[in-house]
Order: C-alpha cells, then sequence, then structure tokens
C-alpha cells in the first residue's frame, strides 16, 4: 500500500494537516499522502460521507483512506479500521464511511483499541495526530489489521435525507454546496427517472421554475438557474455565470420538488 487519501475538516489556516502528515511520513517515508478536502464544513459528518462516497472508487486499490470530521473526540465513540475488498477506511465510528460502504464487499471492521500503535500521550482534542494519522500509517507497511484491535460486526448509519414521492410529486433538498456555489440535491439520475417514467416534469426550487435538464452550465441565460446532472450522478441546481447559494438565497436543507406531468 503506497497511498494514503485525507479528508478532514481541518481547513488550511491551521497546522493540523500538516502535523498529521507529519506523523504519518516519519512512520512511513515512501507513501504518497493525496489531500482530498480539508474545508468540509466543520464538524458536518453529511457532508464528509457525501464527499467520500463520491471520490474513493477513484484511488488505486490498496489506498488507505483516512477521514477525520470527529465532533465526539475524546467521548467513547468508536475508532474503526475497515477492510474491503479493494481498500481500507480509518475514521470514527460517527457514520462518515456509512455511504460508501453501502453496497461494498466489506472483509472486516475493526474497532482499534491496541495503543500501541497510538502517539502518546494520547490527546482528547486530536485523536487525528495521536491515533488516526498513525494506525493509517502503520496499516500501510503491512501490519496485520487485526493487530489494531478486535473484529466488530457493524458499524453506525447516518440518518440520511431520502427523496419522497407523494402522488406525482417528487420531494427533495440541498444536501451539499460546493466551490462554486451549485446545489447538490439528494435527488439521483436513477431516481428521478425511475419517477418520471419519460413524462413531461417541473422543477422548483427557491421559488424558482426550472422545466428542462441542460447539458451546459452554458445553456441558460445569465442569471438564470438551471438544472444538471452532475459528476457525482446528483441533480444539481446551478446559476449561469453567479453562484445559485447567493442568488437564490438558498442553503443546505433548502427543498426541491419535481412535479410530474
Amino acid at each position: 500500500m503506497s497511498v494514503i487519501s485525507l479528508l478532514t475538516d481541518f481547513g488550511d489556516k491551521d497546522n493540523f494537516v500538516g502535523v498529521m502528515k507529519g506523523v504519518i511520513l516519519k512512520i512511513n517515508p515512501r507513501l504518497k499522502i493525496i489531500d482530498l478536502c480539508h474545508n468540509v464544513k466543520p464538524q458536518d459528518i453529511l457532508q464528509a460521507a457525501f464527499l467520500l462516497k463520491n471520490s474513493f472508487k477513484y484511488f488505486p486499490k490498496g489506498t488507505v483512506h483516512l477521514v477525520v470530521v470527529d465532533p465526539g473526540v475524546g467521548t467513547k465513540r468508536r475508532k474503526i479500521l475497515v477492510k474491503t475488498k479493494d481498500y481500507y477506511f480509518v475514521a470514527p465510528d460517527n457514520g462518515v464511511l456509512d455511504l460508501s460502504l453501502q453496497g461494498e464487499n466489506i472483509e472486516k471492521i475493526i474497532e482499534i483499541t491496541n495503543d500501541k500503535y497510538f502517539l502518546k500521550p494520547v490527546s482528547n482534542t486530536f485523536h487525528g495526530r495521536d491515533v488516526f494519522a498513525p494506525v493509517a500509517a502503520y496499516l500501510s507497511l503491512g501490519k496485520r489489521i487485526d493487530d489494531f484491535g478486535k473484529r466488530i460486526k457493524g458499524i453506525k448509519h447516518l440518518n440520511l435525507p431520502v427523496p419522497k414521492r407523494v402522488k406525482n410529486i417528487l420531494l427533495g433538498e440541498v444536501i451539499y454546496i460546493d466551490h462554486f456555489g451549485n446545489l447538490i440535491t439528494n435527488i439521483t439520475k436513477d431516481g428521478f427517472k425511475d419517477f418520471l417514467k419519460d413524462s413531461n416534469f417541473k422543477i422548483y426550487i427557491a421559488g424558482r421554475l426550472i422545466t428542462k435538464i441542460s447539458h451546459s452550465y452554458q445553456e441558460a441565460k445569465k442569471n438564470k438557474p438551471l438544472a444538471i446532472w452532475n459528476s457525482f450522478g446528483n441533480l444539481e441546481i446551478s446559476v449561469a455565470g453567479a453562484c445559485a447559494k447567493e442568488c437564490l438565497s438558498a442553503d443546505l436543507k433548502t427543498p426541491i420538488k419535481i412535479i410530474k406531468g
């Protein structure tokens, strides 16, 4: 294993990410560390889970995906290591791995308890440095995952908002807002097609009406909203040449309604 991906909510103003990398490279200096994202909204487990789900499969087999979005740090929440057919995941057991592991062939789940692989002393506020980073690094050296703790049967699941069907209406909501201010909803392309069955439709969001799915961001007039299937396979609401979040005064959990017919 030669790659570790790193996903956190630490941002880029402090030293937290750099220190974690230092810990990892001190243990295995031959590693490649890929910064997946460090600007997850602080303590936003759902956002981190969404980003990981739409990222992990693009990495080489054997990659260790290290996730530290950990509002429960210092509590009794479990620390886990998961082995699937192609990847390893190291994270707090707070639901952040739930979306990624759905449908995956899980081979082992380990509760990390062996402090032989921790830095000492272990801080109550920075398990990313003292627990998760060294565990991921030692794992990359080929340590048996059973050496890190005891096997467990399951992980914590997320209470993920799912679209609802009410007669000829499909109701969803915004679950992620990207760097450009695009509004990414929980309506998937497959779910959309299954609902419509080739019928006509109208999309309503933040008091605006959209009547088609665009193929590019340039199809709408400037400052006009459009709907498009994004690279995640989710329905995305954008505003041509502007920030949809600001133009539509929208945010996370803003509802979206699709009327069939």
